[in-house]
């Protein structure tokens, strides 16, 4: 389905939101006690009352979050200051604060715990600009990278997403706003997608990261199989041989990354690798998943930036070499696949930091 034109969103989806959220949170007891009658039937803990917790807090959370990008466009002059330093600054604490609004419902709720080794944007260089390349797998995961980068690192992102994410209104507008880039797979304008990527990538300065997902979209065996047949339909039967060796991973798209590299180098590369919620896909997986009590761990790994490959070829394989290093990390650390049942665990900790 197309994402429908920016009046419809702004003027239908945004206000459908806030309207519906506003009758779920004055009804919530209601819904939390026929989660609670109809709990008993259901294999798990409290499963159903869960997974209706967290679907009115998101709506919940969208629309403060569109209440307060609201308030900022009104204090802008109605948008005409929206862009200058000041507002643009002021986007990025409100992100920070509304994720971590999220993060905090999401340990209480589902017993999340998270944890983070290697070498982060804050202990690698600081006050130099850094490319994120991480892995995709998921909102929950990109959701905690993009936590991550402004709270954790006080960075502030230019991410490239793909359009569909648009059709949350919060996302939507906030991301917009900032400089970042929606991008539809065949539909790149008059512009490249590498070209895209390279004018987004240009001026970072010192806390700026730059987050790119070089697989391109979720890892599935369907579209493994077919990112191998487009390798091979053009030619490139290396890239295709070495991709059909990663058993949790797409193939990494070069263009993106390489046209980012060229834009910025004196930015570090900074890869990311995370497992935990790597089957949190989609409403049946947060259904299924449910109770949780998981733990996701991120790893970081830092290239300083003369240690980026000079020439096209070289960067390839380099990429590559790193998605084989991130495929067997994450066979090492995926968490084992958890009974339907299981009894709760007491207590429950802040995230740590290796």
């Amino acid at each position: 389905m197309g994402l429908p034109p920016v009046w419809v969103r702004r003027l239908l989806l945004g206000p459908l939101v806030i309207l519906l959220a506003a009758t779920l949170l004055t009804t919530l007891p209601v819904w939390l006690l026929l989660a609670l009658a109809v709990s008993p039937l259901v294999p798990g803990r409290l499963r159903v009352p869960r997974l209706v917790f967290l679907m009115i807090v998101y709506l919940v959370w969208d629309a403060f979050a569109l209440v307060s990008l609201a308030v900022l466009w009104v204090a802008s002059g109605f948008g005409w200051k929206i862009r200058s330093p000041w507002f643009q600054r002021a986007h990025y604490v409100l992100t920070g604060f509304f994720l971590r609004i999220l993060f905090w419902f999401a340990k209480w709720s589902l017993h999340l715990e998270i944890e983070v080794v290697g070498t982060d944007p804050d202990t690698a260089q600081p006050g130099r600009p850094e490319i994120v390349a991480s892995r995709h797998a998921g909102p929950g995961d990109s959701f905690t990278l993009i936590h991550g980068l402004v709270n954790w690192f006080d960075r502030e992102p230019r991410i490239v997403l793909k359009a569909a994410l648009q059709w949350d209104p919060a996302v939507d507008v906030l991301l917009n706003r900032l400089p970042n880039r929606f991008i539809s797979p065949g539909r790149t304008g008059s512009a490249s997608l590498e070209e895209q990527i390279g004018d987004l990538a240009t001026g970072l300065d010192e806390n700026d990261a730059f987050v790119i997902f070089p697989e391109g979209g979720n890892f599935t065996p369907r579209r493994k199989v077919n990112a191998i047949a487009r390798l091979r339909a053009r030619g490139l039967h290396d890239m295709a041989g070495r991709a059909e060796q990663m058993r949790n991973l797409l193939p990494p798209k070069p263009g993106g990354l390489l046209a980012a590299i060229e834009a910025a180098p004196d930015a570090g590369v900074i890869f990311v690798a995370h497992t935990g919620l790597d089957r949190m896909l989609t409403v049946s997986d947060v259904w299924r998943e449910l109770p949780m009590d998981k733990k996701l761990v991120m790893r970081f790994w830092s290239v300083p930036p003369e240690e980026v490959p000079a020439g096209e070829q070289e960067r390839i394989d380099w990429l590559y070499d790193w998605w084989a290093r991130i495929d067997a990390w994450i066979d090492e650390h995926r968490p084992a696949p958890r009974p339907l049942w299981t009894p709760r665990r007491s207590g429950d900790q802040a995230p740590p930091r290796a």
